[in-house]
């Protein structure tokens, strides 16, 4: 079967989504029946990334006009060249999704799309006006022309439903792939400390964003510190991730505001051996977000088995119920909870459930395991198999 997969961006700038889907389809390309093409479109970091995705056919075509609607001119007549069995399109509210749109309507074959969160109630709420106006124009069309939609778990199913949509929805959640060497390995914040003097480590991994819920975190931040003294001198706060629209410079000013500066560590983006180096110098990790799909970053830290603060907007209630994860709401004060019974653990038993964490992943999000629910929706689709468990008519 020929697969064309559609892309916002095939780069970092996709945040997430683009370590997502790059492993989702690689290890789809690794079944002998499937033949994948990656359409996506053109930004600062596609040069950059493009090898990532080898051994997959990458296709990157250039935006005209504003880059928030990323209107590619060939991309419709690619499409249709490509003479694919099924279009997968990941993403809303962008010409991609208008894309999609046209190629199902001339051809009536099967087109599936991933809202990769972005149905999310908080998420509907941003940019409202575009995205109604979106809407109207192309993507409830889109929406309602699909004939799966992909959901990565059960909020996001409802989030769907409440949307008014009713098609079938495989839920299919995000997967990670285990470290090479996946062992503890206790690193000092600031190489050049004294071991006695060394800080344990809270890691943020992500885009730098207001839905992270950043603010209230150093907010809470500051709250720990003051409930518990010893938690100023012995824990660093360290914020690894990229930009967005100057919310970085608002955070720092926040933190010196605040007065806690010598403990929140702004460290910029990390990728690749940088970014599991510091997996794996960390005791813990947190993700205080108003808004997620199934987040990369949190499956990433489970890998490395390290245990996680998150908030129940992250969407994976796996954690909590399989003790890998400590949740709370996304306010100032349940953050501050959370911290502080972080700073009560002990050592042994931050590494017990990071023993946890790493086990859920073993257990449930594999990308092997991913990669076979998802082949048995395409043959579905195509009608050469029975509709699997994981595509849902209610």
């Amino acid at each position: 079967m020929k697969i064309t997969v559609l892309l916002d961006s095939i780069s970092r700038a996709n945040g997430g989504i683009f370590e997502a889907e790059k492993r989702l389809q690689q290890s789809l390309a690794s079944y002998q029946d499937i033949r994948l093409s990656v359409f996506g479109m053109q930004d600062g970091f596609s040069a950059q990334d493009l090898p990532e995705w080898r051994p997959l056919r990458v296709q990157v075509f250039p935006v005209t006009g504003p880059s928030g609607f990323g209107y590619a001119r060939a991309l419709s007549s690619s499409i249709v060249q490509s003479g694919a069995d099924v279009v997968y399109s990941a993403g809303l509210w962008k010409y991609s999704s208008l894309a999609s749109l046209l190629w199902s309507e001339r051809t009536s074959k099967p087109l599936l799309v991933a809202p990769h969160g972005m149905m999310d109630p908080w998420a509907l709420r941003q940019s409202r006006l575009k995205k109604r106006v979106a809407g109207v124009l192309y993507q409830n069309a889109q929406l309602r022309q699909a004939a799966c939609i992909r959901a990565l778990c059960e909020s996001e199913l409802k989030s769907i439903r409440a949307y008014g949509l009713k098609n079938p929805v495989c839920v299919i959640p995000n997967g990670i792939d285990l470290p090479v060497k996946p062992e503890w390995k206790k690193l000092p914040a600031r190489a050049h400390e004294p071991k006695e003097q060394r800080r344990k480590v809270l890691l943020f991994v992500g885009r730098i964003h207001p839905k992270k819920g950043l603010v209230n975190l150093l907010k809470a931040w500051k709250g720990a510190i003051r409930a518990r003294f010893t938690m100023g001198e012995q824990w660093n706060l360290v914020i690894a991730g990229w930009d967005q629209d100057g919310h970085e410079g608002e955070l720092k000013s926040l933190a010196g505001h605040l007065g806690i500066e010598q403990s929140v560590l702004f460290v910029g983006p990390q990728y690749g051996e940088a970014k599991a180096e510091m997996y794996r110098n960390c005791e813990a990790f947190i993700l205080p977000s108003f808004s997620e799909g199934l987040p990369m970053s949190i499956l990433e830290a489970w890998s490395y088995a390290k245990p996680v603060l998150m908030t129940p907007e992250c969407n994976l209630p796996e954690g909590l119920e399989a003790g890998a994860a400590i949740c709370f709401h996304p306010t100032v004060d349940a953050i501050e909870q959370g911290l502080q019974r972080l700073a009560l653990m002990s050592d042994l038993e931050r590494q017990t459930m990071g023993e946890r964490s790493l086990q859920l992943v073993k257990e449930r999000f594999m990308w092997s395991r991913v990669a076979r629910d998802m082949i048995t929706v395409y043959r579905w689709l195509l009608g050469t198999a029975d509709r699997p468990d994981c595509v849902r008519l209610d």
